[in-house]
């Protein structure tokens, strides 16, 4: 084990997958010399060189095009969209080409490719530069969603992202870029669509995602001075969700707590909610309930941001009300 960022621990990731596979490399919008806007790709360039770490123009289409081009002859491109937001930009490449390729073709190609973007809120970036809208691609059939919530996880799914032959966001929140750990060195896999108990608990389950989960945790804590004993799950995944973990925790629980950052209306948890209550409704002994962002754009006023994300007070509160 090594202690690195949620930044070094993805890039460490790229690193070791670079360096195995000739086929891998990294585009995007000052990727190279420059490191990325962020700082995680920093150092590659010089490592890999200009034809393995390739700045590109300044058009999402054209970074998420090319990369479909080149996965369907046998690369294996990591894209960076630099913002979330801006995959509004984009969307045709991913949704009508990266998605359906290998479907329409019988399975004849592949489509291994990964598109690394940074979502969420909390440094004041305001409503075109913090949204978290992973729901929009866990509706793309074809597309598979990766959003880890530590640095272990960070190396461990950026690993398998790359090494899967389909498309996969790989969605990193902000927020979580400097938050430290311990991450295995060398080749170090997290299989997509296997979640991951956080925190044991027999009380309450407790499911959330990306910077929502170091906060579920933490509140978990603070209730365990009350008394309430909270299990925390992490999907790490979205698509493919572990359906079976979330299942089996709540059978333990009997209760259902779903939180992210997303606006509430369409988020990602009401299709959790609605796994759970169309195959686990025996064993619920209380109604699920949803805690996510305001369905509104993300203030850029400090007071006002804070208010819009989900807090650890809120996530006490939340649970308390099951009691």
């Amino acid at each position: 084990m090594k202690q690195m960022t949620y930044a070094e621990a993805i890039r460490d990731g790229m690193r070791v997958a670079m360096q195995n596979d000739p086929n891998v490399y990294l585009q995007g919008e000052d990727v190279a010399q420059f490191g990325g806007c962020f700082g995680v790709t920093a150092g590659l360039y010089d490592e890999f060189g200009p034809k393995r770490v390739m700045n590109t123009p300044i058009s999402e289409a054209v970074i998420i095009g090319s990369a479909v081009g080149a996965a369907l002859t046998g690369l294996r491109p990591i894209a960076e969209i630099m913002f979330v937001d801006f995959m509004g930009c984009c969307m045709d490449e991913l949704f009508n080409q990266a998605a359906k390729l290998r479907y329409m073709n019988g399975g004849k190609c592949q489509v291994p490719m990964v598109l690394r973007t940074p979502c969420g809120a909390g440094q004041g970036a305001a409503a075109q530069h913090s949204q978290s809208v992973e729901s929009w691609f866990t509706h793309i059939p074809g597309v598979k969603t990766v959003m880890p919530s530590t640095p272990a996880d960070a190396k461990g799914l950026m690993m398998a992202a790359i090494k899967d032959n389909n498309p996969v966001m790989y969605i990193e929140h902000k927020q979580l870029l400097t938050v430290p750990g311990d991450v295995p060195e060398g080749e170090y896999v997290v299989p997509l669509g296997k979640a991951d108990i956080k925190r044991e608990g027999s009380d309450i389950t407790i499911v959330a995602w990306s910077w929502m989960l170091q906060k579920a945790l933490a509140a978990a804590e603070e209730l365990a001075k009350k008394g309430i004993n909270a299990e925390v799950l992490d999907p790490r995944t979205l698509i493919p969700l572990d359906k079976d973990a979330i299942l089996k925790s709540v059978a333990k629980t009997g209760k259902l707590l779903i939180v992210h950052e997303e606006v509430k209306t369409s988020g990602f948890g009401g299709e959790i909610a609605a796994m759970v209550g169309e195959e686990g409704f025996d064993y619920l002994d209380a109604p699920i309930k949803r805690l996510a962002s305001p369905d509104t754009p993300i203030p850029f006023a400090p007071v006002l941001e804070n208010a819009f994300i989900p807090s650890e007070e809120k996530i006490i509160k939340a649970v308390e009300g099951f009691f």
